[in-house]
């Protein structure tokens, strides 16, 4: 044990001085490479934006401006404070550009009022702004004003900056020729951060608003924003279901202080409010080069990803729009060396090859006229089998569903269910709802992604299937498509679909292993996600359950590059709370930000497998 805990120590220390000297030497080379100036950019309605912006002392050749917008501040403020690093990472840096870091309209010192996910308006008048018309306008300022540039502009951003990457997209400025959109949100009611299939992600938005959402009344340096949320009890479990409903949090923490909060309330559906803010819509007439970047294991922003590049390559058939999808957590393609993630292993450095083969060349061959940059159109890393793939289209055109039924007994199979009558019934209680991980967590790991599920398993309101063992490889390139045929006693109901990979009894255990892992039957989590039942229909228009009457529910999970190689088993598993990942449901139709305590009740479920009533996973199977 000690040699157990001598070993994760010695890790730790040599990962925090690598670090270290990693952060010194690049804050050297800063402060020898780049001139740092701070500038107010006016928009066109006389607002003005706070700009830091590195220029490069080497003043022999002229260079191009990468942009980055963001509401998390362009911190430190002053122009004798230097960022420890510039770009992404540090090729990018040394590589060469104009550093451009922007806060964004009301956020820290810029002017203005801010606007979550702000909307597009493309019935604008000479005044009229939202994100496109202010990254207009600096790109413009920025290339009439600062010396040195070559008259190219790239725009890049993680997460809520790659919102706004997504955002400058219509109606570009004609210098901007490169855009990489990366986790970008999209769709706040759909699958992004704070919904996914209309039910609230509720740890996500209630630790970040509780904070974020706080109304900046004037420009303000960061240390005189507002201060994280001090949760009153450290297990998060116990927090969320003490605190009751979503009504009583607001109540209790927050009244009417968070606007964030507050539209939740007024706007439960899908309506004019959450469509306004889905900026795919106007992807339209697209003209620089983009490249869509995400992590299949984004726990925030896997859905954007996907949908941007979609809704590009729908809407401007002939655009030069790639995609480029990767084994990684919300921005680690930059933010480690993507050797592993969670109990995964890869065994080599996917984030470094996509530095190295995919975001460096693209700037630098769109920005400086530089290299022979062809990559395919989609660049995807497939996990299970480990390797890159390159493909003509995405979801390949190779890719064929098939559908996995199940089957009494727990089997999976992609044989149709030969039962007259078969089903399996169980109750589900949201006063008692399922985990979405196992243990003690005082918050949403980013690894429960591909965290076992053998703590599910055991649990009599989680229902579970699996195949038998695989002779042959089954690789999945593209979004699985779950069809339930269900009953409740009920008049709502969450479903939560989990595609699993199942490793043989005979796994090997790492080594070392300081985890203590047994890895003999470990199920991991491939891809998982919810739908509100209300909505299986329509997201605008919710419907409730005729209690005892089979119906259909259907929807689409986020997509999976993933290889379930020869050994292994598939395993789905349904249930109906996620918890406190997403709030609960009472099981009543209702709107549930007006849930009181007593409007939480018992149900009993049936998930049919018979004749007439087959449910079914559909997966997208590469033929080759």
């Amino acid at each position: 044990m000690m040699k157990k805990l001598l070993f994760i120590t010695l890790c730790l220390f040599s990962c925090i001085s690598l670090n270290a000297i990693a952060q010194l030497s690049d804050s050297a080379y800063v402060r020898e490479h780049y001139t740092k100036i701070e500038r107010q950019i006016p928009m066109r309605d006389g607002v003005k934006l706070f700009t830091a912006i590195y220029i490069p002392k080497d003043k022999s050749k002229t260079f191009p401006i990468l942009l980055n917008r963001t509401p998390y501040t362009v911190q430190p403020y002053g122009e004798d404070n230097y960022k420890l690093s510039l770009g992404s990472f540090p090729a990018l840096m040394k590589e060469g550009f104009i550093f451009v870091y922007q806060d964004v309209r009301g956020r820290w010192m810029s002017e203005g009022n801010f606007d979550d996910i702000r909307p597009h308006n493309p019935q604008k008048g000479p005044s009229d702004i939202d994100e496109s018309t202010d990254t207009y306008d600096t790109i413009d300022w920025l290339i009439k004003n600062i010396a040195g540039n070559n008259g190219k502009v790239g725009l890049s951003g993680i997460s809520y900056p790659g919102f706004y990457s997504t955002a400058a997209l219509p109606n570009a400025h004609p210098a901007l020729k490169a855009v990489s959109p990366q986790a970008p949100v999209t769709d706040w009611f759909i699958g992004d951060d704070f919904h996914h299939g209309g039910a609230l992600f509720l740890m996500d938005a209630f630790r970040f608003m509780s904070s974020f959402g706080v109304p900046r009344p004037k420009p303000i340096l960061p240390s005189q924003g507002p201060k994280p949320f001090q949760f009153p009890i450290a297990d998060a479990y116990r927090f969320y279901l003490e605190a009751g409903s979503v009504k009583d949090l607001k109540t209790r923490y927050f009244a009417d202080s968070i606007r964030f909060w507050n539209n939740l309330f007024k706007h439960p559906n899908l309506d004019t409010f959450w469509k306004a803010r889905t900026i795919t819509t106007h992807l339209k007439q697209v003209k620089p080069a983009v490249m869509v970047v995400g992590g299949f294991f984004d726990a925030e922003d896997a859905y954007g990803t996907f949908a941007t590049y979609q809704a590009i390559e729908k809407q401007n058939p002939d655009a030069n729009n790639i995609l480029v999808a990767g084994p990684w957590y919300h921005g680690g393609w930059v933010r480690s060396k993507g050797d592993t993630f969670g109990d995964m292993q890869y065994n080599q450095a996917t984030s470094i090859y996509y530095q190295e083969n995919l975001e460096l060349p693209f700037f630098k061959y769109h920005l400086k006229g530089e290299g022979n940059f062809k990559p395919a159109e989609a660049n995807i890393f497939i996990t299970g089998s480990n390797v890159w793939k390159s493909f003509d289209k995405w979801p390949p055109a190779e890719t064929e569903y098939l559908n996995l039924y199940f089957h009494e007994n727990g089997k999976l199979s992609f044989n149709k269910p030969t039962a007259k009558s078969s089903y399996n019934e169980y109750i589900s209680d949201p006063n008692k709802p399922v985990p979405f991980e196992d243990g003690i967590f005082s918050g949403r790991s980013r690894e429960y992604m591909v965290a076992d599920q053998r703590f599910a398993s055991r649990r009599p309101d989680v229902v579970t299937y699996k195949t038998d063992v695989l002779t042959e490889d089954i690789t999945l390139t593209g979004p699985v498509i779950a069809n339930l045929l269900f009953s409740t006693t009920g008049s709502d109901a969450d479903f939560v679909v989990k595609l699993i990979d199942v490793f043989p009894e005979d796994a090997a255990n790492p080594n070392p292993n300081p985890k203590g892992l047994i890895m003999g039957g470990y199920e991991m989590l491939i891809r998982g996600e919810i739908l509100r039942g209300k909505y299986r229909n329509s997201f605008e228009t919710p419907e409730a359950f005729v209690p005892g009457k089979v119906t259909e529910v259907k929807y689409t999970l986020p997509d999976v590059g993933h290889t379930f190689k020869r050994g292994h088993r598939i395993m789905i598993q349904v249930q109906h709370s996620w918890f406190p990942l997403a709030d609960r449901n009472p099981q009543k139709f209702m709107n549930i930000y007006e849930a009181k305590a007593s409007d939480f009740q018992k149900a009993t479920h049936k998930l049919f497998h018979e004749i007439g009533n087959a449910s079914f996973i559909a997966l997208p199977v590469l033929k080759r």
